[in-house]
This record gives C-alpha cells, structure tokens and sequence, in this order.
C-alpha cells in the first residue's frame, strides 16, 4: 500500500514553496525515555491496577492508531516495531509508516530518581540497525525488509567542542552505516540539555546553524528525511524554512500541557514554514487519543482553526461519554 508519508515528501520536494502536504506523527517511543511510566498514567477513577497503564495497553493504543490511518507516521521502540511490525505485519495494508527510535542518547534516560537528563548529553544506541530492520542482529538482505525501515535519530549540542565532536562523530557512523543498509531516518535537534549553554535569545538561532552546517557537509543518500526540533518562534522557523526548502522543518510537541497549547502549536508553526509535527506525551496524555488525532489532522490539513478545534474536542468528548480534564476555558489557555 503506497504511504502517505511518501507521496507527501514526493510533493513536497517536486514543488517546495507550493505543496500544501504536512506530515503528522504520534510518537510512541517514550517506552525509550521514561522506561515503566512510558504508557501513562490511567485515568481517574480506574479499574486497571498500578498508576500507570502497561505496556500492553500502550500497544493496544499503537494499534487503534494504525487502523485509524490519519497520522502519517507512528514511531516507537523497536521492541513495539517487533511486535507490531514484524509479527503482526499491522502496517502491510497500512498508509501509516513505522519508524523506530534509533538512538537512545543519555539525555533521554529520564527515569524516577535519574539525574542523567541534567548531565551533558552522551552518544549512545541501543538497537542496531539490523535489528530494527529484521529483529536480530544480522539481517539477510531478503530480511532487510521485515521490519521498519525507518529511524528517529537524535543529537543534543551543548556548545562544547569534546562533547560535541562526540555526538558528531556518532551521528556519521550511524549516517555510514544506514546509507550501506538503505536504513531511512530523520533527524532530532534537541536544545542544549546543559544549562547555560546558549544564551536564550540565541538559541534558536544556534540550532539553525548547527542544522545547515552539519548538513552541508552531507551528500543526498546519506540525508534526513526530515528535521524534527523544538519550536523556537516564527523568525527561526520561517528563517529555516526559506534557507532550503528541502530540509522539510518539523517540529516536536513537547510536554502534554493544554488542548489549546498543542492545537495552536501545531497550526503557528504551520504558518510559519513547517512541514511536519511529531507529538508523544500530547496525544497519550488526553482524554481520547482518537479524537484527538482525528483534531490534529484537520488543523494540519487547514480545515479548522485551533480554537474552533478545541470546542469542537470538548463537542467531541462530551457525545462520548468522557469527561474532559480540565473545563473548557481552562482548555482554552495557552501555558506552554
């Protein structure tokens, strides 16, 4: 089955400053980041036992979404791709694309009672490229196609040489390493983890930079697909999006906050260049993650504005019996 993902970056790069598509993704990788909490927590009052759901309960989440078919690419760990991917073969009959976490940076290792997210980011890879690909550890090139075939891969600068030639350094052997494989993936950018490390109104500023920089560097089989990065406001967008189109900006949705924050987020950064939106803890952390989507893709798409879709979520939730979290004038506020 052709993937929307496909021909949406086929349109974008055969007509750069006309093509309308906007790539969506749920991120449901967090099993990689926040280990046993990954799934979130069960709403109140709940039957299940434990405070957070398992890991079945996440997959099973996984699943609807796959069947739902309105995000264009639905990331997870490759333990879930193995399940889901290989096992299953969910994505077969699917427009959805699969794509793993290929990279596991020490940044991410936010578990109870860590202190690693406060300390300098250190390359690190947990699954190797075979495995996500077949699901062990040599594949044949038969095999190559079992699985996922595309990959997430992260780097955190932290504006300082050692560190940072460390996190270059590994981003090329994975580069390598994928072109030999014909492995896909896109590229994170996360802001320094160190604080201090840039000055706050420059920020932003220094991602684009590292981003052009690093890139120029790189020849076309070995490139992202795309760019995932915080949203450091219109002028750093719009500024990224009119270097070269081809990068194909996107962005990533951070913390859960408001309805409103996500809705918003989502449709400003639009505006402004980018092309592609990758949201984990926003879509898993509210009332129903369906519905939610479904939201998502019509503000991508252009067929609503946020504040109209937030109304008509809270519409939504109510013919489904659920209610919402916070009221909706609260949903309404912007606290991102």
């Amino acid at each position: 089955m052709e993937k929307s993902l496909d021909r949406k970056l086929a349109n974008i790069h055969t007509r750069p400053t006309t093509a309308k598509d906007f790539i969506l993704a749920d991120a449901k990788d967090a099993d990689m980041a926040f280990g046993l909490t990954a799934p979130g927590r069960r709403p109140e009052p709940s039957d299940g036992p434990g405070t957070f759901r398992s890991l079945a309960e996440y997959r099973d989440h996984m699943r609807e979404i796959i069947r739902q078919g309105l995000v264009d690419i639905l990331l997870m760990s490759t333990s879930s791709s193995e399940v889901l991917t290989i096992e299953e073969r969910l994505f077969d009959n699917s427009s959805v694309t699969p794509a793993t976490r290929a990279n596991d940076t020490t940044d991410i290792h936010l578990v109870r009672g860590g202190r690693y997210s406060q300390a300098p980011s250190i390359p690190f890879r947990t699954p190797t490229i075979d495995q996500i690909q077949c699901g062990k550890a040599f594949c044949t090139p038969e095999e190559r196609g079992l699985g996922c075939n595309l990959g997430l891969y992260s780097i955190t600068f932290n504006n300082d040489p050692e560190r940072d030639h460390r996190t270059l350094e590994a981003y090329r052997e994975f580069r390598l390493e994928a072109e030999q494989k014909g492995f896909r993936h896109f590229l994170e950018v996360f802001d320094p983890n160190l604080p201090g490390a840039v000055e706050p109104e420059t920020l932003g500023h220094f991602i684009n930079d590292h981003i052009a920089r690093l890139l120029a560097g790189v020849p076309r089989p070995s490139r992202p697909l795309f760019l995932k990065i915080a949203y450091h406001g219109p002028q750093c967008m719009e500024e990224l999006a009119s270097y070269d189109p081809h990068l194909v900006p996107g962005i990533l949705g951070g913390s859960a906050g408001t309805t409103y924050d996500a809705f918003k987020l989502l449709a400003e950064a639009k505006k402004y260049g980018a092309r592609a939106a990758l949201f984990g803890r926003k879509i898993n952390n509210s009332e129903h993650q369906l519905t939610f989507v479904q939201f998502l893709r019509r503000i991508a798409d252009g067929e609503i504005a946020p504040e109209e879709a937030v109304r008509a979520y809270h519409g939504a939730l109510q013919k489904l019996g659920i209610k919402p979290v916070r009221p909706l004038e609260k949903d309404m506020e912007l606290t991102g």
